[in-house]
């Protein structure tokens, strides 16, 4: 095993060549990211490129600044649960900015949320570092590998000032995993994945922090993290860039949300449908109060906003999370197949937009991005030169989206783990279930998107193409930590033992 793992940074390296089946344009990520960083300061500065697209420095001299960055994650959003998707929930706010930017036909993320988050921080698939199953318990003892450099700090070193407020789960148990050690001059939020949104504790223990404190503070989580993004968009001392990474608690279980918004939805009938309503429209409100304040500062023109759920809306109690749920589970993924925690298109194909007023156009971006694109790309956009990372899976697709261009990227990985798989490659993708009963799965999804026709039967030499590319990365990965860990807690936790004196109760 250790040479595996002796052996990813030349086999990574190998990746970004062709990422397994022959992406076109994978292989130009470091390239294209350094040359683009350049560039987008000049676009952002309104410069010519030939003049931008020198160095970062001209557009620095003349006393501008590269954009400022806000990047908020809904967790457990459903695909259609956005007004901008048709949803009856009320969502004015993103709809504005999806309106005025653009919206993502086929944006994916990892399927549950530690490893979206892995990914959009490192810009690689978590099959490089062990974080690729499941996510983070609550007794877990890992996190996000120490020497991954992540998004805030590549950020931090190019002079960004760095903020998050919410959700972290990329490791609690040690302080060397938390926000403030990784590259955040900020943080205020949770470091485990579900609280209860008004207590802010997990299994009874409290989980709110301000920086590397804990924090007593009253109030529902969302509403407090809408409150504290426009705090910090008020304090931001503007001689520099922002890159604020705003993740919201919101709508993932449980279904809980303030009485005054409860009052909203009167009409849902069922009350998780109702609750889960309510708790997106206190994100949405929140993420109103955040642009405005962004105005008010004169910010606003010069901020590029993206948005995104973690992974696709609960469709499954096994994914619901740690809090028992009764009744149904209120996230809609219509029309893509399944939800959280799978790897079809309802797991890992999430509503997502894109707003930077005058230098992204209006309207919908076709072919596919990936989350681990999102880590170039801001690069680029900032300015900020590569180099310290690790060998990135993600495409700089900063020049596709200025020119409103379809996305370079024709192919991605959806996940590889020892119990399955998936991968696309153009509109072919492989669903591959190892673990006993195996299913291999092929679908078109060009011409069903829904997944609802299985043609592995009729096509065997792709299914061996695709299977081959999940195998060698299988050979790439390093095992995920989340089977580590249970083994430490099953084999190596000390016996739980009855207490004598409950014998005497007993009687004969």
């Amino acid at each position: 095993m250790s040479e595996l793992q002796a052996g990813q940074t030349s086999t990574n390296a190998r990746h970004l060549e062709t990422i397994g089946t022959g992406n076109r344009k994978t292989g130009t990520t470091r390239r294209r990211a350094l040359l683009g960083g350049a560039a987008a300061i000049a676009v952002a500065a309104g410069m010519p490129l030939g003049l931008g697209g020198l160095s970062p420095a001209p557009a620095r001299a003349n006393g501008t600044t590269p954009p400022n960055i806000v990047y908020i994650i809904a967790d457990d959003l459903g695909w259609a649960d956005v007004g901008f998707q048709g949803s009856d929930i009320r969502t004015p706010n993103l709809d504005r900015l999806a309106a005025a930017g653009v919206t993502f036909d086929a944006f994916y993320t990892q399927p549950m949320c530690t490893p979206t988050r892995a990914a959009f921080l490192t810009g690689r698939y978590p099959l490089r570092y062990g974080l690729q199953t499941g996510v983070i318990p609550s007794p877990g003892s890992y996190g996000l590998a120490l020497d991954e450099y992540l998004l805030p700090q590549l950020m931090k070193d190019a002079g960004y000032r760095t903020a998050l407020v919410g959700k972290w789960h990329l490791g609690h148990a040690k302080v060397e995993y938390w926000p403030m050690q990784r590259g955040f001059d900020s943080f205020y939020g949770a470091l485990v994945g579900e609280i209860d949104h008004f207590k802010h504790s997990s299994h009874g223990v409290k989980d709110w922090y301000r920086g590397n404190k804990p924090l007593e503070e009253t109030g529902f989580d969302n509403s407090l993290f809408g409150d504290e993004a426009v705090r910090v968009v008020e304090g931001h001392d503007a001689s520099a860039p922002l890159f604020l990474y705003l993740a919201f608690t919101a709508p993932h279980t449980p279904f809980q949300a303030p009485e005054d918004y409860l009052g909203r939805y009167k009409h849902i009938a069922d009350e998780n449908r109702r609750a889960y309503a309510a708790m997106i429209s206190v994100l949405d409100d929140g993420i109103g109060r955040l642009v405005t304040a962004l105005e008010k500062r004169g910010m606003r023109d010069n901020t590029l906003i993206v948005f995104h759920s973690d992974n696709g809306g609960v469709t499954s109690s096994l994914f619901a999370g740690d809090t028992k749920v009764s009744g149904g589970l209120p996230a809609s993924n219509s029309p893509y197949r399944d939800g959280k925690g799978t790897l079809y298109e309802g797991g890992t194909r999430v509503a997502a937009l894109a707003n930077w007023p005058e230098r992204i156009k209006p309207g919908k971006v076709e072919g596919m991005i990936h989350v681990v694109d999102m880590y170039p790309t801001l690069a680029a956009i900032a300015g900020a030169p590569l180099g310290k990372n690790k060998p990135l899976d993600g495409i700089n697709l900063w020049p596709d989206l200025s020119e409103g261009k379809p996305s370079a990227r024709n192919d991605l990985v959806y996940n590889v783990d020892p119990l399955a798989g998936a991968v696309r490659k153009d509109k072919w993708k492989l669903v591959w279930k190892a673990a006993l009963p195996s299913r291999i799965e092929l679908f078109d999804l060009a011409a069903d998107p829904s997944e609802t026709r299985d043609l592995s039967a009729e096509n065997a030499d792709k299914v061996r193409e695709l299977q081959d590319w999940i195998t060698r990365l299988a050979g790439e990965m390093t095992p995920p930590l989340l089977f580590m860990d249970a083994a430490r807690l099953t084999f190596y936790a000390p016996p739980v033992v009855a207490d004598p004196a409950t014998l005497f109760s007993l009687g004969d």
